[in-house]
């Protein structure tokens, strides 16, 4: 849930590769297994669509209903 939270405030950027890595405040995450899930499974994405390299970070509808379900409960 931490890795997404950064995602919505804007805080992460993530490689276009085909195991995205995720940056949070410019620093490599720790969790990169986790971070290659949320790609992988459509929470998060690139927010630039077709570049390459490393890029924003942005929530997909999945990663936004994620976040709801934990601030519901």
């Amino acid at each position: 849930m931490a890795m997404l939270r950064a995602v919505a405030a804007h805080r992460a950027e993530m490689t276009t590769s085909s195991e995205p890595d995720l940056f949070i405040d410019g620093f490599a995450c720790c969790d990169q297994m986790t971070a290659h899930n949320l790609a992988h499974g459509g929470y998060i994405r690139p927010a630039v669509p077709d570049a390459a390299g490393r890029v924003p970070a942005a929530l997909t509808e999945a990663g936004h209903a994620a976040l709801e379900i934990t601030v519901a409960a």
